[in-house]
């Protein structure tokens, strides 16, 4: 009897292990069950144990396949959201990289010239507005581009502001800049710029260069560290501007261009006070050429005060010192031009002025005495003197931040012009801005 239960319990064990050791259906392993069984090599209470605990495996192997499915098709969701991710942000790759900058200017002008009736149409008193939106795009690590339009009454290189006037009628829109700026990993600090850029020399005035112009053509800027508390910096441009001046063939030679030099330092004197040096050359190429010829023909440099048939050839030095440690800040700035191609000894420039901030006020003040060939007539400050040479005089300006990206501010020119009144010479020239501006 006890061999016979000993060779039961040994079937039992062995039939149990194929059951559990072979992969098989549910169907198969109820089948096993049924034949140990029938063969009495287990009794009907095990039987029912076993076919339970069956039925349980088989539940538990259902719900592991049913959740390893469902993670699969999670894993190839996720796989398949993020390759379409992926592609969509290559698609918007450049809106990522893409900032959108601009501003809004409201302004009150009154400009009172001296010698001119008040009907004249050189006396002003006008509201004008000045819109402008740019985007700048990163490309990839080495190329940026820039793109931007503005307001203004004309193609005037030297304004962006707009007159409220004739009627609400639409106001237009010019392409203001659009370039591209390569600066290599290889040079660091290096910038190729091709196209109608923003300045890319330092100005320190705006004698020669009012803030509103964007020069066309090739530039190359470059900023060199020496050590931790000074750099050099310089940069060299051609700008064309007026393709074949002359109209003697069509050849490069013969367009009136500008080629500018410039190079200077920052650098530190004691840890409140920074200088910043520099000088710059910018050299005209066939501008004897460029000379009024008639009442409908504009003159393309020799304008506004400026000799007839002028050529320029124009060298500057100019100078800033930030004074810290002070109750407020402060810093003095310079500019001397002289065109050593004047025909005449009215051939130089000058400017020095003052700027502060106190109680949030930003204060900005200088003093200019322009002759009357000392500087391209057609690109000076279009507000100093009513944008005429052969003139001196003050500006003063002060603005202050209402709130952040908005400010309001004003600007008084007091000067003195020998071209801006037709009537008379040292005539005073003064203009009044009234400003509020919105930044973002």
């Amino acid at each position: 009897m006890r061999l016979a239960s000993t060779k039961t319990a040994a079937a039992l064990c062995g039939g149990l292990l194929l059951a559990l050791s072979v992969p098989a259906s549910a169907a198969v392993d109820a089948k096993l069950l049924d034949m140990l069984k029938a063969n009495g090599q287990i009794t009907a209470s095990q039987y029912t144990e076993l076919q339970a605990e069956l039925a349980k495996d088989q539940k538990e192997k259902q719900i592991a396949q049913q959740a390893q499915q469902e993670t699969n098709e999670q894993i190839a969701a996720t796989a398949k959201k993020t390759n379409d991710l992926s592609v969509f942000d290559q698609k918007l790759a450049w809106a990522a990289k893409t900032q959108f900058k601009g501003d809004v200017r409201f302004r009150q002008e009154t400009v009172k010239i001296q010698g001119e009736s008040n009907n004249g149409g050189r006396d002003k008193d006008r509201q004008r507005i000045r819109a402008r939106l740019g985007a700048y795009t990163e490309i990839n690590n080495q190329v940026d581009t820039g793109i931007r339009i503005s307001t203004g009454s004309s193609d005037d290189a030297r304004s962006t502001n707009q007159d409220q006037d004739n009627y609400f009628n639409k106001k237009s829109i010019w392409l203001d800049l659009g370039y591209i700026d390569y600066h290599p990993d290889q040079i660091k600090n290096l910038h190729v710029i091709g196209g109608k850029m923003l300045q890319p020399w330092v100005s320190m005035g705006d004698i020669i260069w009012d803030s509103d112009i964007n020069p066309e053509g090739l530039a190359l800027t470059y900023k060199y560290p020496l050590g931790s508390s000074a750099e050099l910096f310089g940069s060299l441009g051609n700008y064309n501007l007026k393709d074949n001046v002359d109209g003697d063939g069509v050849q490069f030679r013969n367009d009136l261009r500008l080629t500018s030099g410039q190079l200077g330092t920052r650098f530190s004197v004691t840890d409140n006070l920074k200088m910043t040096l520099g000088g710059s050359i910018y050299a005209y190429q066939n501008d004897q050429n460029s000379t009024c010829t008639s009442s409908t023909t504009p003159c393309a440099l020799a304008v506004n005060g400026n000799s007839a048939n002028e050529q320029f050839r124009l060298y500057e030095g100019f100078a800033q010192a930030d004074i810290g440690g002070l109750a407020v800040p402060l810093a003095f700035y310079g500019q001397y031009v002289k065109n050593n191609d004047a025909s005449n000894d009215q051939d130089t420039a000058w400017l020095l002025g003052a700027k502060s901030k106190v109680f949030g006020f930003n204060l900005d003040y200088n003093y200019r005495d322009t002759q009357r060939n000392a500087v391209v007539g057609a690109f000076t400050d279009s507000d100093f003197a009513n944008g005429t040479t052969g003139s001196r005089g003050h500006k003063m300006k002060v603005s202050y931040d209402i709130d952040k990206n908005f400010a309001v501010g004003a600007t008084y020119f007091l000067t003195k012009a020998d071209y801006a009144s037709r009537t008379q010479r040292d005539a005073n020239t003064n203009t009044l801005q009234l400003d509020a501006e919105a930044k973002f």
